[in-house]
């Protein structure tokens, strides 16, 4: 059992940065971060949740969607057991809720995966961005 516990959401103005984290912690001894990919994931009210970015275990490679990247960083502390995803030059279509995932069998190869690889699953974190 892995939890996934969000912060650092709030509301911003256009062009504003958040950084959001993701505490990982498990229930199992010896619990290690770098067995599992993770990744974050947003949703708006009516639409399906799109994958923003992912990174992997211990070679730490990511993956983001579509033009993210030029905005978006994912990246890992795993002797914090947390990841961050930094946003900067927010726009309001970034408002949605975000949440941080986690997969045991998806390790951030190839993209940022469907909802579906992912087995674990945070509360959600709500980012507005508005003037």
């Amino acid at each position: 059992q892995v939890q996934l516990v969000e912060s650092g959401g709030g509301s911003v103005q256009p062009g504003g940065s958040l950084r959001l984290s993701c505490k990982v912690s498990g229930r199992a001894p010896g619990f290690i971060l770098d067995y599992y990919g993770i990744g974050w994931f947003r949703q708006v009210p009516g639409k399906e949740r799109e994958g923003v970015a992912c990174i992997g275990g211990s070679l730490s490679s990511s993956n983001y969607a579509g033009s993210l990247a030029d905005r978006f960083t994912i990246s890992r502390d795993n002797a914090k057991d947390t990841v961050y995803l930094q946003m900067n030059s927010l726009k309001p279509e970034d408002t949605a809720v975000y949440y941080c995932v986690a997969s045991s069998r998806f390790y951030c190869s190839g993209g940022v995966g469907a909802t579906s690889v992912y087995d674990y699953w945070g509360q959600g974190t709500q980012v507005t961005v508005s003037s």
